[in-house]
């Protein structure tokens, strides 16, 4: 049953009023914007052990320890550490009969000038249970509102809302969720990372609560690692050049590893680029994972789970287009290289007019938002209808837009992948699936050796050993 909607006030209110909740604050950055929501409910000393905020970077030193960047998880994480073992050192009679908290943030706001994004980090470590050890929330918010006093406003209620949400709407990711945004809509704040561990959550697996994210349009992508472990974009990609490929992966082929392998040995030898430097994601999008109108959490993770195998970041994404992805990727990873590792067929999607329609300059304007920047895509070759290879150096695109495409080669926008394995090319992955779940053991020989391991023991996509032929 959904709980009651309840008002900022009235949330801190309840946390206020309850007895056994007990915590600090630490705020840096914005101010105290969420430890006042509960000084101005009443009754707040009974939750707030004491709150502070450390704005002198020497003084923000001296006490969670020296640090390159101020906003950022890592300065997050040592906030929460801190705050809440001083906090059981200081009180150890308080913690027989309660349940501890501590609420931290790091955040850049809006300045004076206006030419920065508000963002920042945000965590929770706090106790279900007065005996029990301590779980985490992080997340790492964008604040869009163009006044610094709406984004502090903004911060204040997000507060609230996490701390109310984690005592009260634990059992339900679809509550917790909605509570956590509860009068923020995406226009004031976008949550882009949410990662959930500890004791009391052993259970939740986070690359479902990215997917949630990007399905209920609180953020437009988030990513994982192999391991399954929430990444903050802007974090992860930071002064990284990215080679990404887009699909559905329904299951990964040999010929998906050897487009992004065979891309990656040319992506490399582009200029800057180097091994240590280079980012490769695999991006999973909303609608790729849409099935007759809805999304199977099983069939998200079944997918991930391969692409983990294989020791790639996923990505998950609301952009249906590539321009769109790009653009994203061009704002998180500014001045760094992107390489796009796409199927020659795609190359006819991207100069179909029609593609860029929902555009005022069309497709002149989608290739020069997407693909005027620092980007390039490498192109695989296919199989055309009559099983006849069709490489990118023999693409034809409409007689109009030939002088664009040239424009592409002449800039170093895009090339072909010259080394390929030209046997694989009949390989497809929806005929892979319809063999793995007809029992036709000969799907083995369409996917890497992990993948096969994989999909066997953990019997996904419908894998049935006792239908093997």
């Amino acid at each position: 049953m959904t709980t009651q909607r309840l008002t900022t006030e009235e949330k801190a209110l309840k946390i206020n009023l309850t007895p056994d909740i007990y915590g600090c604050f630490a705020e840096i950055g914005a101010g105290q914007e969420v430890a006042g929501n509960f000084f101005s409910a009443g009754a707040s000393s009974g939750t707030i052990a004491y709150t502070q905020s450390a704005y002198d970077m020497k003084v923000s030193d001296s006490m969670y320890g020296p640090t390159s960047r101020y906003v950022c998880e890592e300065r997050l994480s040592m906030m929460l550490y801190t705050e809440y073992e001083t906090m059981r050192y200081r009180l150890p009679e308080r913690a027989q009969k309660s349940r501890f908290f501590a609420f931290c943030n790091t955040v850049e706001s809006l300045n004076y000038h206006k030419t920065n994004q508000g963002q920042g980090w945000v965590g929770l470590r706090f106790q279900l249970d007065k005996d029990s050890k301590p779980n985490d929330i992080i997340l790492h918010v964008k604040m869009h509102d163009r006044s610094n006093t709406a984004q502090q406003e903004a911060l204040g209620i997000l507060g609230v809302n996490l701390i109310h949400a984690a005592y009260f709407l634990n059992h339900d990711l679809d509550e917790f969720l909605e509570g956590l945004v509860e009068r923020l809509p995406r226009e004031r704040v976008e949550i882009d990372m949410l990662r959930v561990t500890g004791p009391d959550f052993e259970n939740v697996d986070n690359r479902i609560i990215a997917l949630n994210l990007v399905k209920r349009h609180m953020t437009d992508a988030t990513m994982f690692d192999l391991c399954g472990q929430a990444l903050q974009p802007s974090d992860e990609l930071y002064k990284r050049n990215i080679l990404l490929i887009r699909g559905r992966f329904r299951p990964v082929t040999k010929v998906h590893q050897d487009m992004i392998e065979n891309a990656r040995k040319q992506f490399l030898q582009e200029k800057d680029v180097k091994e240590e430097n280079v980012s490769v994601i695999f991006e999973l999008t909303i609608k790729g994972l849409t099935n007759e109108g809805s999304i199977s959490d099983k069939d998200f993770i079944d997918r991930a789970s391969l692409l983990g195998s294989l020791g790639y970041t996923v990505m998950i994404s609301n952009f249906y287009q590539h321009y769109s992805m790009v653009e994203y990727l061009s704002k998180v990873n500014r001045n760094q290289l992107i390489g796009l590792a796409l199927n020659v067929i795609n190359i006819h999607t991207i100069f179909d007019e029609s593609y860029y329609e929902d555009l005022p300059g069309g497709i002149f304007q989608g290739l020069g938002s997407g693909f005027g920047r620092n980007v390039k895509m490498f192109v695989y070759p296919a199989l055309d209808e009559n099983d006849q290879l069709l490489r990118f150096e023999n693409i034809q695109v409409a007689a109009h837009l030939q002088g664009l495409l040239q424009f592409l080669k002449d800039n170093n926008k895009i090339e072909g992948i010259t080394n390929f394995n030209q046997d694989i090319l009949p390989i497809y992955p929806a005929d892979v699936l319809k063999k793995i779940q007809s029992g036709d053991n000969s799907w083995e020989n369409d996917v890497p050796e992990k993948v096969s391991k994989a999909i066997k023991f953990f019997q996904i996509f419908g894998y049935d050993k006792q239908k093997v032929k």
